[in-house]
Order: structure tokens, then C-alpha cells, then sequence
């Protein structure tokens, strides 16, 4: 009974945690026990566990006597996250590298190639999948698990945002462009460990100023279009 009840946690966790990435639920909105157990079909232990499950992942905040909230990220939430996740994602780069591994870059050029065809066809859920699954190729390559996971908990946050936001790049093809650079790096075995590093850094980094003001613009709408995800 007991391996039962955690894996209907999970699986209501994974509902939660997908309509909350994706932007179905939004930041601020209220988990109604009630309409959330009919609606899944479950009693109210499971649903407060996956509630609990959600709250580590920094996903929603639990209020005492008010219940469970969608998390609402801010500027400081924002400013906190993407120098830890350049720093450590930059990490996992280097030691990808060091690795030598090439089953990665093979992967990470299919993912530029669907992210390209996701470009052409205006496709942002598309293109996001891939673009996850691009950064995922050099960081699983790190073999580090205790890196990995930190970074994926950072990415869910992240995630999170960039769906909430909508948040684009200028240009759309901005971001194929320094993909495309790291991959490249990541072929050249004359480039250096640092270098390759250093180049992951920095692209997470330079969305930080795009990201807050995409922020500032779902905040308050203009007739500005919207920009491309990093």
C-alpha cells in the first residue's frame, strides 16, 4: 500500500508540476482541494503530499490556514537563480568536455536541428523541448549526479518562467546562433576546458536583462511583440 500511495503522489505531482510549466496555472493561483481531489479522483492525504512535493521543488508555496499557492517568482527570485545555474551548468560543460565523450554533441546537433525546424515553423512548446534537451546532452555528460541534480531543480524554476512570461530573444535566431557556438566548442578538441565553460556561462547569463524585462512587460502589457526563449 505504502509503494501505491507514493506513486499516486508523483503521478499527481507530475499534473501539478505540468500545468504550472507550461503556464495553466499561473503564479498566484490557488490549489482548490476540493476541486482537485474530485477532479483526479483521490482523497486528501496524496494530494497534500504531492502538494509537499511541489513546495521542495520551489514550485508552490504552502500557506499556513490559506493552503497551497502556485509560486510567484520576482526580480530578486530571478536575479538568484540564473547566476547559480550559469555557474554550475558552465561546470557540467567543462567536465562534459573533459569527459570526451562525443555521443552528447551528436545529440546536441539533433536538438539544434529540431530546434531550427520549430524556428521555421513557430512552434515555441517545440522549440522549447529541444532547447531543454540540448542543455540536458552536456550536462548528463558531466557524470556527476549530485550536479546534475542541483541543475535540474534550477531549470524547473527556470523552466517555469519562461513559460509563465512567454519569454523570447530577440530575433529568433539569436538563439541558434550561440547554440550553435557551443556545440561547436564542444567538437573542438583544441579548444580548452575553460573556454567551453566559460562560453555556457555566459550565454545564461546574458538572458538575465531580456528575462526581467520580459518580466516587467507581463506586468505591464505594451504593444511590445514578444521575444524568443534563450
Amino acid at each position: 500500500m505504502a509503494f501505491k500511495s507514493l506513486t499516486l503522489v508523483h503521478q499527481i505531482a507530475n499534473e501539478l508540476r505540468e500545468g504550472i510549466l507550461t503556464g495553466k496555472l499561473k503564479g498566484g493561483d490557488q490549489l482548490l482541494e476540493e476541486r482537485l481531489k474530485h477532479g483526479f479522483g483521490v482523497s486528501r492525504t496524496p494530494l497534500r503530499e504531492a502538494f509537499r512535493v511541489l513546495e521542495k521543488e520551489g514550485l508552490v508555496e504552502i500557506l499556513p490556514w490559506k493552503g497551497a499557492f502556485v509560486k510567484r517568482m520576482g526580480r530578486k527570485d530571478v536575479k538568484n537563480i540564473f547566476p547559480i545555474r550559469a555557474n554550475l551548468e558552465g561546470l557540467a560543460a567543462r567536465l562534459a568536455y573533459e569527459n570526451s565523450a562525443k555521443g552528447h554533441v551528436d545529440e546536441m546537433e539533433k536538438c539544434l536541428e529540431h530546434m531550427r525546424l520549430s524556428i521555421q515553423g513557430d512552434d515555441f512548446a517545440e522549440y522549447s523541448r529541444h532547447h531543454v534537451a540540448f542543455h540536458e546532452a552536456f550536462i548528463n555528460a558531466s557524470h556527476n549526479q549530485t550536479l546534475i541534480d542541483i541543475i535540474q531543480n534550477l531549470r524547473i524554476c527556470t523552466l517555469w518562467q519562461q513559460n509563465t512570461y512567454q519569454f523570447y530573444e530577440e530575433g529568433f535566431g539569436d538563439p541558434l546562433k550561440v547554440h550553435r557556438e557551443i556545440a561547436d566548442l564542444f567538437r573542438d578538441r583544441n579548444a580548452s576546458p575553460q573556454e567551453v565553460e566559460n562560453k555556457v556561462r555566459q550565454h545564461i547569463m546574458a538572458a538575465l536583462d531580456s528575462f526581467l524585462s520580459t518580466m516587467e512587460e507581463a506586468c505591464h502589457p505594451s504593444s511590445a511583440s514578444p521575444h524568443l526563449l534563450s
